[in-house]
């Protein structure tokens, strides 16, 4: 049994959350809570909130006691466009990185 939660357009980088990701695949939720709740990164807390998603859909659909994370894949969202001055009167684009979040979960 399978559950599974999204997360779009969050806005922080995807390097960045794939830092915390390595520490926390392939745990349990109990772990992984225990985790990210130390974690001192803004990812860390918007992954939390994504896990908890994600065990709540699972709690829906069915009676599984003990889950643990299968796979957390982190895409890569539309970039937000900003321009900041530079120098001899030029502009120069700031890419501000987006994210795409999905949390599977397999139960034991």
């Amino acid at each position: 049994m399978e559950a599974m939660a999204k997360a779009r357009y969050v806005k922080i980088g995807p390097r960045k959350l794939r830092m915390i990701v390595d520490l926390i695949k392939g745990k349990t939720i109990e772990e992984a809570e225990g985790i990210l709740r130390n974690l001192p990164k803004k990812g860390a807390k918007i992954l939390l909130k994504v896990l908890k998603s994600a065990e709540n859909n699972g709690k829906q659909k069915g009676e599984v006691v003990e889950w643990k994370i299968k796979n957390i894949i982190i895409d890569a969202g539309p970039y937000l466009k900003r321009y900041r001055a530079a120098s001899m009167g030029r502009a120069v684009m700031v890419r501000k990185r987006t994210s795409h979040i999905t949390v599977i979960l397999e139960g034991k």
